[in-house]
């Protein structure tokens, strides 16, 4: 039997004191009459702001509270369509490599999470699944495959601007980060229950019970994260990478209305 060990039933009220605000520029946390809704204001170009909540600020990576087996399920609708959303937004798990909540060690990415990106992010991770869209999604580049292949990526790299070389040496590549993707066609302005199941060695994504991806899952501890911001990323094999902040024109938000992990047997 599966033992519930977090849940958040009652969504007419703000988020418990598990849960940390990092609400950065033009950003808010309301009650909406479903839930809570994740707000970003007009900005202009240059100008970041994310609606976020996570349970990891100030802990060490080791300290991060989620490890396999478990299942997150979580019941969610945006303001806007996949491509009229801006920025990038989500929720699931990963380690915080990139110091947003604070200071530790810089590190590589290890996520299991639901993930979008508007364009012009560019994360062309995966062969076959577009650079930006809503995804399924994981990664754990903290592996050994990774750090033998390593040493060729400035003969690689370039190898990649080459069509066909790329359809072949990429798949190696993806293999030793631990990717795998799905983009996800459904209508994100409605409501959809979005389900992955973390296990040791797998991890499971399904969204109304429709099971849409089946992947290497990555090793723990992670911490949890919920947000909406402004922000674009572009990171392809073949060495392009870019930060950007966004402009944003008008107010667009991502709602909750059911958020549970349980342990899984």
């Amino acid at each position: 039997m599966n033992d519930p060990i977090l849940q958040q039933p009652d969504f007419s009220r703000e988020p418990g004191p598990r849960w940390k605000r990092f609400m950065v520029g033009s950003s808010r946390l309301d009650l909406a009459e479903a839930g809570w809704r994740f707000v970003n204001l007009p900005v202009g170009e240059g100008q970041y702001t994310n609606a976020q909540i996570d349970d990891y600020q100030g802990l060490r990576r080791r300290d991060f509270s989620w490890r396999p087996p478990l299942r997150l399920t979580v019941r969610a609708r945006f303001s806007h369509p996949s491509g009229d959303l801006v920025g990038t937004a989500g929720f699931g798990f990963w380690n915080d490599p990139f110091l947003m909540t604070g200071w530790r060690i810089p590190t590589l990415p290890r996520t299991l999470w639901f993930f979008y990106a508007s364009p012009p992010s560019n994360m062309k991770l995966d062969l076959n699944t577009p650079g930006h869209g809503w995804k399924a999604a994981a990664i754990d580049v903290i592996r050994l495959p990774f750090f033998l292949l390593a040493p060729t990526a400035p003969l690689a790299v370039p190898l990649m601007n080459i069509r066909p070389l790329y359809r072949v040496l990429w798949p190696i590549g993806q293999r030793a980060i631990g990717v795998g993707e799905a983009l996800l066609d459904v209508d994100i302005t409605g409501w959809h229950t979005y389900m992955v199941e973390w296990r040791k060695k797998r991890a499971s994504f399904s969204v109304d019970s429709r099971p849409v991806l089946d992947c290497a899952a990555p090793r723990g501890p992670l911490g949890f994260v919920m947000w909406i911001d402004t922000q674009s990323l572009i990171a392809t094999p073949w060495g392009r990478f870019k930060w950007q902040a966004l402009p944003l024109d008008h107010e667009q938000w991502m709602e909750i209305a059911d958020l549970r992990i349980d342990r899984l047997g």
